[in-house]
């Protein structure tokens, strides 16, 4: 009862029921929430306060920013959507509010447009040299959702195509880099469905290091690491925090390119690893105390991306699901 009545106390008041409304339909900034409510900083930080201890919003940290949104669960989530049910879609204030988020959502996917223009030859110039797209991501695909996963986790999301390819088909996917522009990428994308204009509002991304990933130990029922190994400082750490934040029995699928000779890629690209060799790989799956599944080669001209999976073992350790056909560079 305490905290249904805090949480109540929390959000009784117009500004605040406002803010609960912003937050229901994605995350914002506290600038981005001053700018649609035409509020100072300060007041706007003390409401989200409040909520925030109520537990009925979520705040992210990331560099000097914040993000917030509605609380992903908890009595405190639950609290926020009852309270949200109530109120009249078609009320000015609320009707005036959802027309400054659209403008602030138009701003931020033009900027993240503008960034991917200046930087999309990066990767138009390495997909080139690889496989097809759309056959690595069958091939991901069948991989990861055969186990039917509720939280999916990418590491190193970059512009959250993994998210959009895969979010549809999980109660919840998380999506984590380092880059603050490639995040705004991310969060662009996701904002306008992807692709294929899907609803994503569960999807979210957050700021962080691959080696330390803002997750608790044993939450995510998948990971994914999506042609990022080839930029890391330590490959192997990456592979160990994955497996610290699956549950047992969850699983990890490692997609990158097999060992090559295009010493281009490192000075135009920044790749610090010309690919890895499957003993390489597996390796690091030991030593980080997961149990090696199959490996599927896509062969490319020049490059070969390959697939590798594994799980984390449980008492009654499932297998890890068949891909086959499982030669070499046979089609997903």
């Amino acid at each position: 009862m305490d905290t249904i009545l805090a949480g109540l106390r929390a959000a009784a008041e117009p500004t605040r029921l406002r803010l609960l409304a912003l937050l229901a339909r994605g995350e914002l900034t506290v600038s981005e929430m001053t700018h649609i409510l035409g509020q100072s900083q300060p007041r706007v930080s003390r409401h989200l306060k409040l909520m925030g201890d109520a537990g009925l919003l979520d705040r992210f940290p990331e560099g000097a920013w914040a993000f917030f949104r509605l609380a992903a669960g908890g009595r405190g989530a639950d609290l926020a959507r009852a309270v949200l049910a109530l109120l009249p879609a078609d009320d000015p204030r609320l009707a005036e509010d959802r027309q400054r988020l659209a403008a602030v959502r138009a701003e931020r996917t033009a900027r993240a447009d503008s960034y991917f223009r200046d930087n999309a030859a990066n990767w138009d110039d390495i997909r080139s040299l690889n496989v097809d797209e759309a056959e690595v991501e069958r091939a991901l695909s069948a991989a990861v959702l055969a186990d039917h996963p509720r939280l999916l986790v990418d590491m190193g999301t970059g512009t959250g195509r993994i998210l959009e390819l895969l979010g549809p088909h999980v109660e919840r996917a998380i999506g984590v880099d380092r880059s603050r522009e490639m995040l705004a990428v991310a969060r662009a994308n996701l904002e306008r469905g992807g692709r294929h204009n899907i609803n994503l509002d569960h999807c979210m991304v957050r700021q962080g290091d691959m080696t330390q990933l803002p997750l608790a130990a044993g939450e995510a029922d998948a990971v994914t690491i999506h042609q990022v190994l080839h930029y890391a400082d330590d490959p192997a750490a990456a592979v160990a925090e994955a497996a610290r934040i699956l549950r047992p029995g969850g699983m990890l699928a490692v997609v990158d390119f097999a060992p090559h000779q295009l010493e281009s890629l490192r000075d135009q690209h920044a790749h610090r690893r010309l690919g890895f060799a499957d003993s390489e790989v597996t390796d690091w799956f030991a030593a980080a105390g997961l149990v090696a599944g199959e490996i599927r080669h896509l062969t490319g001209k020049p490059l070969t991306v390959v697939l590798w999976c594994a799980r984390k073992p449980a008492d009654e350790t499932p297998s890890i699901p068949s891909l086959s056909p499982t030669r070499q560079g046979a089609p997903a």
